[in-house]
């Protein structure tokens, strides 16, 4: 039998702040607003006046670690200033870039996917297979079933995809139509993006 749901209502907007905070620090993936609602027991509205004071004390340059809106919810990071030795902590360096390869695998997933290797690789015109196995390695990649005509594992972006290139969705990519039609250019962008990210 399910326990029913006690409701916090705290009417005190830092206190609440305080607990979506420890929300944040624990969960493993980002949190919406529905689902800080859910666990705090506090309506949505009370949620985004919570999550306003926590983007404000959780900023670049004002704080170590940075709230932001990523992958459908929110999530820390580490700030820039301290992503290098947040690396350090992990024996691996936090700016160790992805190959040009990689990013445009992750282009043609992200735009085109989910899709198969030999799809992607049609594309690129070389073969992905080593590409593709770092991409799922890094957690970047994901199956998502297979091609029903070919039986072939297709792939999909990742949460962690999003959340390394600070994207709310896949909606918010570059438009190919604002790129003037220069896959040079997307690369650049997806790569200035992971540079400031410390992908």
């Amino acid at each position: 039998m399910e326990r029913p749901l006690r409701l916090i209502h705290t009417g005190d907007p830092e206190r609440l702040a305080r607990i979506c905070e420890a929300l944040l620090v624990v969960a493993s993936a980002p949190l919406s607003e529905a689902e800080l609602a859910a666990a705090s027991g506090e309506d949505v509205a009370a949620i985004a006046e919570a999550v306003a004071l926590l983007e404000a004390r959780h900023s670049e340059g004002r704080s170590g670690i940075v709230l932001e809106q990523v992958a459908g919810g929110y999530a820390f990071r580490a700030s820039l200033e301290a992503a290098e030795a947040c690396g350090r902590l992990f024996d691996r360096p936090v700016g160790r870039g992805l190959t040009q390869a990689a990013f445009e695998t992750l282009a043609i997933i992200a735009y085109l996917g989910p899709c198969t290797r030999p799809e992607i690789a049609r594309i690129r015109g070389v073969n992905v297979d080593g590409v593709v196995a770092g991409l799922l390695e890094r957690g970047m990649l994901a199956e998502d079933g297979r091609d029903e005509l070919l039986g072939a594992v297709r792939y999909r972006t990742t949460p962690l995809f999003e959340r390394v290139f600070g994207l709310g969705s896949l909606a918010e990519l570059p438009r190919i139509d604002d790129l003037e039609h220069d896959a040079l250019a997307l690369r650049d962008r997806l790569e200035a993006i992971a540079d400031r990210r410390g992908a």
